[in-house]
């Protein structure tokens, strides 16, 4: 994982190929101190084919988005379990416990978007302006 560029406004990273996430330790990468996150914490996780999540967990404040991006398997919160597949979302509370498997013959990459819960005061539009610039890639 490199950064490419940042200044005082971003911070650009290139991960590599995000199937190299079964290199690191555990298969999962935290990218808060490489991206100088302030509000989030995103990690990138790969789980092997046919295996489990290694913990059920919760959380005191942070609730975390789930975004599958390959595999296939079963997700848990509490008492309900349902599948899960490229392309799945899904949103846990702080007080959900949940868990994961992949039942699938192909790794399972994901991303985890955590943030406190109801903190997100302005979203989308309602806090983006518009503004004139000049593209640079042209």
């Amino acid at each position: 994982m490199n950064k490419v560029a940042e200044n005082k406004n971003f911070t650009a990273v290139d991960f590599g190929k995000l199937s190299l996430l079964s290199e690191t330790a555990n298969g999962k990468a935290f990218l808060k101190e490489i991206t100088n996150a302030t509000g989030t914490e995103i990690s990138l996780s790969v789980l092997p084919a046919k295996t489990d999540l290694p913990i059920f967990h919760a959380h005191k404040q942070n609730e975390e988005t789930y975004l599958i991006l390959s595999g296939a398997g079963k997700f848990q919160v509490d008492d309900q379990c349902f599948d899960i597949s490229e392309g799945s979302i899904v949103r846990v509370a702080p007080a959900g416990v949940r868990g994961m498997t992949n039942t699938s013959d192909e790794q399972m990459i994901y991303i985890v978007i955590q943030s406190k819960e109801d903190s997100l005061e302005q979203y989308s539009m309602d806090d983006g302006i518009l503004l004139e610039a000049t593209p640079l890639w042209k």
